[in-house]
């Protein structure tokens, strides 16, 4: 028997029933933090003079631009994983199953994070000697 109220005992619990939001916040920063980045990639993609190697990889050490990439890379595989993470959670209903894809997709938006930051600061820091 419990003495609090209904209400009470509802409050702070979602459709989870853990109460917790920061998942979904940080679905919703990344999501607001990557927008005005992938705008400024896309004009800056596109205000390029050529689109092969050479200008493409001098762009890339240019400035704040292996920065705003790096940055770029990282949100996008951090929001990319969150997505992930809410899709199996929903959808996939064994135990052992949901584990393994969680541990898979955390893995594997892992390696692409690095794989990305590693390509970005290999491209600028070769390009500049």
């Amino acid at each position: 028997m419990s003495l609090r109220t209904p209400l009470g005992r509802v409050l702070n619990h979602g459709a989870a029933r853990s109460g917790v939001v920061s998942h979904w916040i940080v679905e919703r920063v990344t999501g607001l933090a990557l927008a005005p980045l992938s705008i400024w990639l896309l004009v800056q993609l596109l205000a390029l003079p050529a689109s092969d190697y050479a200008s493409v990889t001098t762009w890339i050490a240019a400035g704040w631009n292996p920065v705003w990439l790096t940055l770029t890379v990282l949100l996008a595989a951090w929001h990319s994983w969150q997505g992930v993470q809410v899709v199996v959670e929903d959808y996939v209903h064994g135990f052992a199953a949901k584990t393994l894809l969680l541990l898979l997709s955390a893995f594997a938006h892992a390696l692409v994070a690095a794989s990305g930051v590693y390509a970005i600061l290999h491209v600028a820091f070769r390009s500049t000697t």
